[in-house]
């Protein structure tokens, strides 16, 4: 019989695969700008306004813009509401009116102005006015707001520019001529309280600026 041939039995290798696992390396997170933004977040102060700190003596004159030019008459203290409350009398003479300001609401308030701030006035009175094409009564209100605004360089501007350079009440509507002499009026008075002049003075000095006095150098 013939002889069986021997089948080798092979065994079947198994393949496995390799799974290449890729290892990131996380990238550590920014805290610095999370914690500073979210646990640390910037407070801003509120800064005060300067007029709020500033102390004013007895007999100092200051300026409420609404009224002009006052003098302090008193410093006193009330009790309001188990609160202490201390304030200053003004007294605005021009208009025979005192006022009541506590002391830390002072916001309104602000101190004459300096001699170069009213060189800098007569400089603008003498400049020649700016005539504007724009409705009366909507100059006549933008005025009003220069005037109580308290700012003495827009006082300055609303004399100038409602300067005749004339005492002739045909010249002006009396609109216009009310205007006037309150910017006039204001602007006067601080004048006075800077200067340490009498009216008379004050008044040759700013009608000489405007020129107002060219009719009293030439009498008939």
């Amino acid at each position: 019989m013939p002889k069986k041939k021997k089948v080798k039995k092979t065994k079947k290798a198994k393949k496995v695969k390799k799974i290449k696992i890729k290892v990131t390396k996380k990238t550590p997170e920014k805290k610095a700008t999370i914690s500073s933004s979210d646990e640390k977040p910037e407070i801003k102060k509120v800064k005060k306004q300067p007029t709020e700190k500033r102390i004013y003596n007895l007999k100092d004159f200051v300026v409420y813009p609404k009224h002009g030019v006052g003098k302090i008459t008193s410093i006193e203290k009330a009790n309001i509401g188990e609160i202490d409350i201390q304030f200053y009398k003004i007294l605005v003479e021009k208009e025979k009116l005192t006022l009541t300001v506590p002391i830390n609401q002072q916001s309104k308030l602000r101190p004459i102005s300096s001699i170069n701030q009213i060189n800098k006035c007569i400089s603008i009175l003498k400049t020649k006015p700016k005539i504007k094409r724009t409705m009366w009564s909507r100059r006549a209100q933008e005025y009003d707001q220069k005037i109580n605004s308290g700012k003495i360089y827009e006082l300055a501007e609303v004399v100038k520019d409602l300067n005749k350079n004339t005492d002739i009440i045909a010249d002006q509507s009396y609109s216009e001529r009310q205007l006037f002499e309150k910017a006039y009026e204001r602007l006067k008075s601080e004048f006075e309280a800077v200067l340490k002049v009498s009216p008379e003075e004050v008044k040759k000095k700013m009608d000489k600026a405007l020129g107002r006095n060219k009719i009293a150098e030439n009498p008939e």
